[in-house]
């Protein structure tokens, strides 16, 4: 999962950049990167690490220009390497620079093709790479006389008919302007706003809403499945829905883990879903479970919050904040590595004991994904006194490789995998485990929107609605295993 933001504006733009990637700093930490387009020149700064330790205020000052593009990274495809921080840049045709969240499904063959056929080396392991020429191809054999709003539209279009996966992307093609495009299915999102500055109309592009309501834009809407959205230095705004577009399968991961509370993703609140869900899942525990011994509802910090206050709430149980988080350790969930993950749960959570002693608890999680953070915290609250813990998810159980730029790329990792759910119980140590059923998480983060066509559910389900070439997950899953070999092996 990554975080892509772009403004055109009518000022200096850098500093801009910057506070919008803070503020999607939850999307990626693994890297950051701006590249700002300043009368026909590209101006560019990335690296590794958070978006405070990668630019100094000096970075931030040379990047001029009132147009720019910005991107916060962790990888899901490629590796953890300085080259492959984005944007990324090709100079031909133009000069153009892409940030990209997602991942695409046939990246291989794509990166084969580019070779052989069109004649594009790829130089990293990253399919945001692949995308970059793949655009850059298309746009190329359509610059006989200049570049036309159709034109851009037409070579996105080529990147439809080629790119499967899921994927948002914002660019800068030098001396045309900015384009930021969705995937067919809209899997992954992106949103469009615009704001009256005294020099005229500003346009922004971000994963979330907030980004928006921070800086001061209005929304204006979400890009739609298969659209590019194209606007000029002079701040025209071009929009086109593509032939190639799909049905709306926005990603159910964005509301149940991934998006801030307080953003809006295609016309539905983040922040109330997660409210029904933790309903839902009260539904479900008066139902299997009506004499419950409960004393207590802790939430995991921080996502779960949202869903385990109306939780406790239906249940008539008291709800305890009893696991303090330290904020200046990442998202686990998002580190590299299994072994960084384990290393920092202990680091980032510590228990309030006297809300554990000699108490039934129930811990409410947004998901088990790994069984990691799960399992040292149910250790940690028998060792702060617990009588019994019991675990509640607000989602159903992680089975399935997420291939659409989530990292749960193989089936190994996830602790549901193969196993019943009873079984899980045993491997995470708790006394009981509720899961939220998938059909009441849909209707729960759809609420009465009756626009969308469904969601990709594919880690929950394994049906993905992109399909799957043959032998897709097994080298998947041959990928993450030589990747952690290597590893251990002290290799990267």
């Amino acid at each position: 999962m990554c975080g892509i933001v772009g403004i055109v504006g009518r000022s200096p733009v850098a500093a801009r950049l910057y506070d919008a990637m803070t503020i999607l700093q939850h999307r990626g930490q693994d890297a950051a990167g701006i590249t700002t387009l300043d009368a026909g020149r590209m101006r560019s700064a990335r690296g590794l690490g958070l978006v405070r330790d990668v630019f100094s205020e000096e970075d931030v000052a040379a990047l001029t220009g009132p147009i720019g593009i910005g991107h916060v990274r962790y990888p899901t495809a490629g590796c953890d390497q300085p080259d492959e921080a984005q944007p990324m840049y090709v100079n031909s045709p133009c000069g153009i620079a892409l940030g990209h969240n997602g991942n695409l499904i046939n990246s291989e063959r794509l990166s084969r093709e580019l070779f052989e056929e069109d004649r594009r080396h790829i130089n990293t392991e990253s399919d945001s790479e692949v995308l970059l020429n793949c655009f850059a191809h298309e746009l190329s054999v359509r610059t006989d006389n200049g570049i036309r709003p159709e034109d851009i539209f037409a070579a996105v279009d080529g990147v439809f008919a080629r790119c499967r996966g899921g994927y948002a992307a914002v660019a800068l093609v030098a001396g045309v302007g900015l384009l930021a495009f969705r995937d067919p299915h809209g899997i992954r999102p992106a949103v469009l706003g615009r704001r009256e500055a005294p020099e005229g109309p500003e346009h922004i592009v971000a994963s979330e809403s907030v980004v928006l309501d921070i800086l001061g834009f209005e929304p204006i809407s979400d890009i739609a499945p298969g659209e590019c959205v194209f606007i000029t230095l002079d701040g025209e705004v071009h929009r086109h829905v593509s032939e190639h577009a799909e049905s709306h399968t926005p990603c159910m991961f964005e509301y149940v883990y991934f998006a801030r509370p307080d953003s809006m993703i295609d016309d539905l609140s983040v922040y109330k879903a997660r409210l029904r869900m933790g309903e839902a899942l009260a539904e479900k525990i008066l139902q299997e479970w009506p004499d419950h011994d409960i004393d207590v509802v802790i939430p995991v910090p921080d996502t779960s919050r949202t869903a385990c206050l109306p939780l406790a709430h239906q249940l008539g149980v008291k709800y305890r904040e009893g696991l303090i988080k330290n904020r200046y350790i990442g998202r686990t969930f998002i580190m590299p590595g299994q072994e960084a993950r384990v290393r920092s749960v202990r680091r980032k959570l510590n228990t309030i004991a006297l809300e554990f002693k000699g108490k039934n608890v129930l811990l409410v999680d947004d998901s088990i994904v790994r069984g990691t953070t799960s399992k040292q915290i149910i250790q940690m609250a028998r060792e702060s006194g617990a009588n019994k813990v019991y675990l509640a998810s607000a989602s159903p159980p992680v089975r399935y490789p997420n291939v659409y730029g989530i990292d749960m790329p193989a089936a190994s990792e996830l602790v549901a995998s193969g196993r019943s759910e009873d079984e899980i119980r045993e491997v995470i140590g708790a006394d009981r485990l509720i899961y939220q059923d998938l059909d009441a998480l849909e209707k729960a983060v759809r609420g009465k929107n009756t626009k969308l066509d469904g969601f990709d559910s594919s880690c929950f389900s394994g049906e993905y609605v992109t399909g799957l070439e043959d032998g897709y997950l097994e080298a998947l899953e041959a990928r993450r295993s030589d990747a952690a070999r290597m590893q251990r092996r002290g290799i990267k």
